[in-house]
């Protein structure tokens, strides 16, 4: 019976389609097996950070809409052979239920060990269809109060109706080491739920959104596995005397 996770977060462009995706290619190097879920209608780019585009020819949609059987809709990842991915479509004809999503769900969920289900931005229908099909969440959020805010209040949404735990994302350790960004434990504690973990700000990942050599999501993964809470470490390189010219130089590139 897999574990039915969903990735969401307060806002647009905090990441949570990166951060499913490689933490999906991190927990399939663990030899686990993987179905993401797009379930960001109108607005999917699973299938694009995964470079799976030119394979889709069924998606989620016609699942639900009987076009297709569930596993002609997943996709095999090329380089992780446990790793799929369930794309999405950009228009729906009609509204999606969460008992239809469901429906999906159960019909797949004995054969993956995780199904991590990527949520629309926001609050509204799309957010409480997606949380409606999970047992845990996952709140994606940057160091930055806004973003803090937004998380706060979906945090409100989905405490009492899964688990939830935080990531935090895009964290400069160079500006929290010189105090111009908040750092990690204290937007854990700000949020007041479980730390999962940290992710760095990384120019490789903005410029392709899949890594699968990064260890901050291999350690995300090694916790949400074993329950651990290791915190990969972005700022200590910018401590001290030489972490303090590193600070300096990465300014001026």
């Amino acid at each position: 019976m897999a574990r039915k996770i969903v990735v969401t977060g307060g806002k647009g462009g905090v990441g949570k389609t990166t951060v499913c995706a490689n933490l999906g290619i991190a927990l399939a190097k663990r030899s686990h097996r993987v179905l993401l879920m797009d379930l960001d209608i109108g607005l999917n780019n699973l299938d694009v950070v995964l470079q799976v585009e030119d394979k889709v020819v069924f998606d989620f949609v016609d699942v639900v809409e009987n076009r297709c059987r569930p596993s002609q809709a997943y996709i095999q990842d090329g380089e992780f052979p446990t790793l799929y991915v369930m794309p999405s479509c950009h228009l729906a004809k009609r509204q999606i239920s969460a008992d239809q999503v469901k429906k999906v769900i159960g019909r797949l969920e004995d054969n993956f060990d995780y199904i991590l289900l990527d949520c629309p931005a926001g609050i509204d229908s799309g957010f409480r269809r997606a949380i409606a099909c999970a047992d845990e969440a996952i709140v994606v959020v940057t160091p930055h109060l806004s973003s803090v805010r937004d998380a706060d209040k979906t945090v409100g949404e989905l405490v009492g109706n899964v688990v939830v735990s935080v990531v935090v994302n895009r964290v400069r350790g160079d500006l929290v080491a010189s105090g111009e960004m908040l750092s990690a434990f204290e937007v854990f504690s700000l949020l007041g739920q479980t730390a999962l973990g940290v992710i760095p700000e990384n120019d490789d990942v903005n410029c392709n959104a899949r890594q699968s050599k990064n260890g901050a999501f291999d350690m995300l993964a090694e916790n949400l596995q074993t329950g651990n809470c290791r915190i990969y470490d972005c700022v200590s390189p910018y401590r001290g005397i030489f972490g303090k010219l590193k600070r300096k130089l990465k300014r001026n590139v």
